[in-house]
């Protein structure tokens, strides 16, 4: 008689590296204060959005330069690849992938993508050249807001993957480390 999966034991493997997790928390409560303090003090929210941006470009540099499973090469997949991932997952047949998976290379992608935005935009209202400038303000906002719908979207993806594979990704995510299992497609 076999053990249930979720009984059975794996070798353990590392997959994200401190540098990577580090920024990743980082990250999250640069935008967590940043969010948190939109209505003042100005201090404590422009210095978020500072930290965020530094992160930001480690972060990008960090995945050109970094080891292999920090490299955007290794976890940004076609959109065929993509596409055939989350037809699999509509029918509980996904492939299970030891680091990023289709969908969540992609939601990183986003994520950064728009928290730069909103950083970037953010510097800009406080210069001289857009300084109270209405439009420059709701191009920001709209930065934040669609960074927190993605912010959503991530967390319950990884919520919904948690529970799917039956593991836990944020503490993956603290130490770096997840289970090797056979048939895993590694990055």
């Amino acid at each position: 008689m076999s053990l249930p999966a979720s009984d059975r034991f794996f070798p353990e493997t590392r997959v994200w590296d401190i540098l990577v997790r580090v920024l990743h928390w980082t990250l999250v409560a640069a935008i967590a204060v940043a969010w948190l303090t939109e209505d003042g003090p100005a201090s404590l929210h422009d210095g978020a959005g500072y930290v965020a941006l530094a992160v930001l470009a480690v972060r990008l540099a960090w995945g050109f330069v970094g080891p292999r499973s920090a490299r955007f090469s290794r976890f940004m997949r076609s959109r065929d690849e993509t596409l055939g991932y989350a037809l699999a997952l509509a029918t509980h047949s996904e492939p299970r992938y030891l680091g990023h998976n289709p969908l969540g290379g992609w939601m990183i992608a986003c994520l950064i993508a728009t928290a730069a935005g909103a950083g970037v935009t953010g510097w800009l209202y406080t210069t001289d050249a857009f300084w109270g400038l209405k439009w420059m303000e709701a191009i920001h906002e709209g930065f934040a807001n669609l960074l927190l719908l993605l912010i959503a979207g991530h967390v319950a993806g990884v919520a919904f993957t948690s529970w799917s594979q039956r593991e836990n990704l944020v503490v993956s995510m603290i130490d770096g480390r997840k289970e090797h299992r056979p048939g895993d497609i590694e990055p």
